[in-house]
């Protein structure tokens, strides 16, 4: 495997024409390759969401992690923009979505895309990866351990993220779900609710549980890392991936 890669900040078009920062890895040969929109978790734009876009480089893949608190200013720390936008309650969906369709038509215009894309995210990039597959033309998307796709946030949460469980009619491609089975967000009894609902619309999906994961099970720099679980939900997506963003 020629794993060669080029990896630097670049500059993309978001939601409204917006300018966005955005991390792009890319292998440097010249094989036709499919696009991964990599959406970042609620902490931000971090090393560990850029790890991961390296990661798909070094697997064949164009991958860009949009900043989508790019917004608070480009003079502004990540973890001032966090915390900025969190206290705002999110980022807006309708926002998000078009963040992911500048990200996608990026991929897409690089030399070598095959014309392929795929959405994959962590935490709440987990319910925005789904939500941007049930608003956008994507040809693969990955939701790993999203929570509120099925429930509301707790009273008590900042977040104004409402569920999307509605949008599922809309999925407009295969979607590998990856969870852990001691998360509360979101619970198995969600993860069962959604699987549910996706079977009973005939969405093509395929649901892995991790026993003795919980959330963030691939982060690791977090003390919730699990390698079993992590390594098997990598071969899961690069398999997954394969089968979908192949030219």
């Amino acid at each position: 495997m020629n794993d060669a890669m080029w990896a630097g900040t670049v500059t993309i078009t978001g939601h409204e024409d917006a300018e966005l920062e955005a991390y792009l890895a890319r292998p440097l040969s010249d094989a036709p390759r499919g696009g991964v929109v990599l959406i970042h978790h609620l902490p931000g734009y971090d090393s560990g969401t850029k790890e991961f876009a390296r990661t798909f480089a070094a697997h064949g893949y164009a991958a860009v992690v949009p900043n989508l608190y790019s917004r608070e200013g480009a003079g502004v720390s990540p973890d001032d923009q966090a915390a900025a936008v969190r206290a705002k309650g999110g980022v807006p969906d309708e926002q998000l979505v078009g963040d992911v369709a500048g990200a996608a038509a990026y991929l897409n215009s690089l030399e070598h895309a095959n014309g392929k894309i795929g959405v994959i995210g962590h935490c709440s990039g987990g319910r925005q990866a789904f939500l941007a597959a049930c608003e956008l033309d994507i040809d693969a998307a990955v939701d790993c351990y999203g929570a509120f796709v099925v429930n509301a946030p707790p009273a008590d949460s900042p977040l104004n993220a409402r569920p999307v469980l509605s949008k599922a009619p809309n999925l407009s491609c295969p979607l590998l779900g990856l969870f852990g089975e001691d998360d509360k967000f979101p619970a198995p009894d969600e993860v069962a609710a959604l699987d549910a609902e996706l079977t009973r619309l005939g969405k093509e999906h395929e649901f892995h549980i991790y026993p003795g994961a919980g959330h963030a099970f691939f982060a690791v720099e977090r003390p919730a890392f699990r390698p079993a679980a992590a390594k098997d939900g990598w071969a899961k997506i690069f398999a997954f991936f394969g089968r979908h963003l192949s030219a």
